[in-house]
């Protein structure tokens, strides 16, 4: 699939981009930074496209004229959110940048694939389950030069592919990160992930869905600066602000759940939570603990694809380059590891955090735990107001399709269908909640709306 260069360093910037936090909460002068680098402000990359790019997207949308509420209609069509700071029109995730000539252009940051909206409440750090980012980029850098790559930013609307933008990015590198001519690195169709929420990080010693890097490391979020237009010097000048980043997301709290609570249910479940789900899952309250655990595959039993996508070649350019040699207390660099496994996460808001799996194919926690009531082909409708929120089983209001749609449908059109079939997408695994009677399973999900 065609692509711009310029489009993988502005994509990844916006999707890998160092943990944030809400703007809310409290803040000393460093988290502050932190959250004014994650809105784009100073913008370390180069545009993705040029201010009249943005203002006629709608040219792409087989319109016969530009609507009348543009930012609106934009928002709508890519699954984005109106900023709830001062953002010149634009909607979050997106900001004015300047080109290499001076010339104003509109670039991407980190709250792009890192803040979305729940039940009409705006929550930065938390994953956009609605963004159709591949759409987003096609339409974006649809007139510029072209490069051949052989994967896509997003199969399934509300998910990313988290790995192959940054290997091809990494590919252009040396250990220095000086740009040389590209290297074979290894590549992967199908990849699905909804990026886990930001407040969860202070609770980890490792991170990401499998858990294969440590939760302290702060470089390993800056190959979102590996855009070509970037050198290696300055993306090492940037160290500095990525700590600022560090420190913003531990200043995060999670979202309260806005509805109201059943509290004797809720008490119910919170004993069948410590039975059945806290050996993996950790306990909550001011004496919390988390185990850290990673889940082989074998055992934990859903799609296994992202976790196999970390090929020994990949794993030894990252961990030969400059990005591994930041360490610890101890000393010891912090590499990237092959855990071939998913780390059990915290799950603190997990209400907001819908829909579920690494993958994003349970749309509800009842989906989650019971395996037999997931559906096999859906959709939903993209909105994220009240009335699009399911205080029940505690997810998205999803429709249940009986196939996906055949091929006289737009790829635009078929990313908003999830089919639990295809490659990357499969909803298998995590049937520990099976052995759960009715009434246990949603007390663990009124439990759950506490934490």
């Amino acid at each position: 699939m065609n692509r711009w260069i310029v489009c993988l360093g502005a994509a990844l910037a916006a999707f890998t981009a160092a943990q944030a936090a809400d703007p809310t909460a409290p803040a000393g002068p460093a988290a502050e930074r932190g959250r004014d680098a994650v809105r784009g402000r100073p913008a370390l990359n180069p545009p993705v496209c040029s201010v009249d790019g943005y203002e006629n997207l709608w040219k792409r949308w087989g319109l016969a004229e530009k609507p009348a509420d543009h930012a609106r209609a934009v928002r709508e069509r890519y699954g984005l959110h109106e900023a709830p700071y001062a953002n010149g029109g634009l909607p979050m995730g997106m900001h004015e940048a300047r080109g290499l000539f001076g010339q104003r252009g509109v670039g991407t940051d980190c709250l792009l694939c890192h803040a979305g909206t729940v039940a009409g409440q705006t929550i930065v750090g938390l994953g956009n389950s609605t963004m159709d980012l591949e759409g987003l980029f096609n339409d974006l850098l649809a007139a510029g030069p072209r490069i051949q790559v052989s994967f896509r930013l997003s199969y399934v609307r509300g998910t990313i592919d988290p790995i192959s933008p940054a290997t091809f990015l990494a590919s252009l590198r040396d250990a220095e990160l000086n740009l040389q001519k590209q290297i074979a690195l290894d590549y992967y169709q199908d990849l699905c992930s909804d990026p886990p929420a930001w407040w969860l990080l202070k609770k980890k010693q490792t991170r990401d869905w499998t858990g294969g890097a440590q939760a302290s490391a702060t470089r390993l979020d800056m190959l979102t600066l590996l855009s070509p237009f970037n050198s290696g010097t300055f993306v090492k000048k940037q160290e500095r602000v990525f700590a600022d980043i560090h420190a913003f997301v531990l200043s995060n709290l999670p979202p309260k759940y806005p509805f109201a609570i059943d509290a004797p249910r809720a008490e119910r479940g919170e004993v069948v939570f410590a039975a059945h789900c806290a050996r993996c899952h950790g306990t909550y309250g001011a004496q919390w603990t988390y185990p850290n655990k990673i889940i082989p595959l074998d055992k934990i039993g859903t799609d296994p694809l992202l976790a196999q996508s970390f090929s020994e070649r990949n794993v030894s350019h990252f961990n030969d380059s400059w990005f591994a040699r930041e360490s610890g207390p101890d000393g010891q660099p912090f590499l990237i590891l092959d855990t071939r496994g998913y780390q059990a996460p915290p799950l603190d808001g997990v209400w907001a955090t819908a829909p579920y799996f690494h993958n994003g194919s349970a749309p509800t926690v009842y989906h989650v735990l019971n395996s037999r009531a997931r559906p096999k082909v859906f959709t939903r409708s993209y909105r994220t107001g009240a009335e699009d929120y399911d205080p029940v089983r505690l997810g998205w209001k999803v429709s249940v399709l009986d196939e996906s749609p055949g091929a006289g449908v737009s790829e635009f059109e078929r990313r908003k269908v999830y089919d639990t079939t295809q490659p990357g997408r499969t909803n298998t695994g995590h049937i520990f909640g099976d052995e759960l009677t009715e009434a246990e399973r949603l007390a663990v999900i009124e439990y759950l709306k506490t934490l």
